[in-house]
């Protein structure tokens, strides 16, 4: 591969993790609800569901979704439910006393997993912009596919586990305010909320 291609795909990819958006609201409440490790856990789960989508995109399955736009619909609506049902266990799982209860690093790293998963724009993302870093001359398509899906994946688990590493840092610090602990749970179940919705509306264009 091409050495000044991949130098510059780097600081393209850096600005897109550094870019707020669904990824980084997700981690944000994870971090607030569960702590600086759960944090890190649901992003790397985000990141492990980026690689998916960047393996199919380099596979070439991609194009199947973006020229069946059914798929990409029942693919969003699954999404939006997945969220809604993350937004109502995020408010279940405050008790009366305000305690929250904490998610273990695999329920964490699996909403992650599923919640970008489930967001078929990513993979219509992919298919749009690492193309334009792709040389078929340079070897195996699904290989630089994969290289440069890396860089973003890499980049994003630092990114966006650090933005939830604060928040778990202000929740563990106010951990003994039961008001404060039970709007963590609303403030993560309305982030949840707020996904599910912008995904509801997303164009696929």
């Amino acid at each position: 591969m091409d050495i000044y291609l991949l130098l510059a795909f780097i600081p393209a990819a850096i600005a897109l993790n550094l870019t707020p958006g669904a990824d980084m609201l997700f981690c944000l409440g994870q971090g607030l609800r569960s702590g600086t490790k759960q944090a890190f856990a649901a992003s790397a789960g985000v990141s492990m569901g980026s690689m998916t989508h960047v393996t199919i995109a380099g596979l070439g399955l991609g194009a199947v979704i973006a020229a069946f736009p059914w798929i990409f619909d029942v693919i969003r609506w699954i999404g939006v439910a997945y969220l809604l049902y993350l937004a109502v266990t995020a408010l279940s799982a405050s008790t009366q006393s305000g305690e929250t209860v904490r998610l273990t690093s695999a329920q964490a790293f699996r909403q992650g997993y599923f919640v970008n998963l489930s967001n078929p724009k990513v993979i219509l993302f992919v298919l749009a912009f690492i193309p334009q870093f792709v040389d078929p001359t340079q070897g195996s398509v699904l290989a630089q596919f994969v290289l440069f899906g890396s860089v973003i994946a890499f980049n994003g688990f630092f990114v966006n586990g650090l933005v939830g590493a604060c928040a778990g840092g202000l929740g563990q610090a106010m951990a003994g305010s039961e008001k404060f602990q039970r709007g963590i749970g609303y403030v993560t179940a309305t982030i949840f909320t707020a996904l599910a919705l912008r995904l509801a509306i997303l164009e696929k264009n």
